[in-house]
């Protein structure tokens, strides 16, 4: 068994998601992280998509829960994505979802907001 990790890093939608209603109304940036723990000797011993995950695949369903959806909370957004990659790919060890708001509106200076949610 070879435990390995396929990551999808920093992937960027612009949807309407925020406890203000001005978020929803402008919208914004949101940025993506995809971390999914899984056996990779088969993937690795033989050269095929079909024994791994497919990142393409992964950005497809990330892209549509961020960008057809309002949620109030980005803990929300991070959640669905982990659970439909989940359902996707029953081989998933593990599967840690974060994604980001830049420059949220707290009031002052600061570079981003982050959800972070873990799955087995």
């Amino acid at each position: 068994m070879a435990k390995g990790t396929v990551k999808l890093v920093n992937a960027v939608f612009y949807a309407h998601h925020g406890v203000m209603q001005e978020e929803h109304r402008i919208g914004g940036r949101y940025e993506v992280d995809v971390i999914i723990d899984l056996d990779l000797e088969r993937a690795a011993t033989t050269d095929s998509l079909e024994h791994t995950v497919d990142y393409e695949l992964v950005y497809r369903l990330v892209k549509d829960i961020v960008t057809r959806n309002h949620f109030y909370l980005i803990e929300k957004l991070a959640y669905l994505i982990a659970e439909e990659v989940r359902k996707t790919y029953p081989q998933v060890d593990n599967i840690e979802v974060a994604v980001r708001k830049p420059n949220p509106p707290v009031g002052g200076t600061a570079d981003h907001a982050e959800a972070r949610i873990r799955l087995p």
